[in-house]
């Protein structure tokens, strides 16, 4: 029988750490000093590697699951939000509420890009589906870089079924925040947008392309063909 605790689940991802991976990691996902991921520590996994671990423990106790989401070490984390992602997947409604709680209650924990990527949408967008939104607005205005990113992915459940609103909104909120990391994810969720309704995304790009910062409309109109895409750059001045 497969033992459930964090120690078991940490012995498992040190025995496939790759010294070489965990060093490109590390320069990958800028944890240097000053950088947006300073004091990352990797140890070299892959996330296909992570996915089969985390479904191996995917009946980790929320206590047990706290050990590895406050962890120093990238993976260790990353599998536990699979984790929860997996357990939230698989529970009733209230279940669902409990993980949601939890994942904002250590949101602090979710603390680099792929982290947000890989949870917000999942957890925190699925469980506001048909539910009001204001935690999400919070979280866009907050000064933590993360809580920002995760304000915006979160929103791509709602695209996926079609209900654009909050990105719209979450998205004119984040139109001049500083950090590249917001502006590549702002237009990834627009672009997300347009693939399923481009009417609505280009009635939004005539109202703000021009203020938006260059990444983020490079990211907007990667889809457009070439005469569209040299319109928008060209005419942003």
């Amino acid at each position: 029988m497969t033992k459930n605790s964090p120690v078991d689940i940490q012995a498992d991802l040190n025995r496939q750490a790759d010294i070489k991976k965990a060093q490109v990691y590390q320069r990958f996902f800028k944890t240097g000093k000053g950088q947006y991921g300073e004091g990352d520590k990797f140890i070299g996994l892959t996330v296909p590697q992570l996915r089969a671990i985390a479904k191996k423990y995917s009946t980790l106790p929320l206590s047990q699951v706290k050990k590895l989401l406050q962890n120093k070490i990238h993976e260790y984390r990353l599998t536990a939000l699979l984790i929860l992602v997996d357990q939230y997947q698989k529970s009733d409604d209230s279940g669902q509420k409990i993980i949601c709680d939890y994942y904002l209650k250590h949101i602090r924990y979710v603390n680099n890009w792929d982290l947000v990527d890989l949870s917000a949408d999942k957890i925190l967008g699925d469980f506001l589906g048909g539910k009001g939104k204001p935690i999400l607005y919070k979280l866009a205005k907050s000064n933590n870089v993360w809580e920002r990113r995760i304000a915006i992915i979160a929103t791509f459940n709602f695209i996926k079924n079609n209900q654009f609103k909050e990105t719209l909104k979450i998205s004119e909120i984040l139109l001049n925040d500083q950090h590249d990391l917001i502006h590549k994810a702002v237009g990834w969720m627009l672009r997300e947008v347009g693939k399923r309704n481009q009417k609505v995304l280009e009635s939004f790009l005539q109202e703000h392309y021009k203020s938006m910062p260059r990444t983020m409309l490079r990211y907007v109109i990667e889809r457009f063909d070439e005469k569209k895409r040299k319109f928008y750059l060209n005419s942003k001045g």
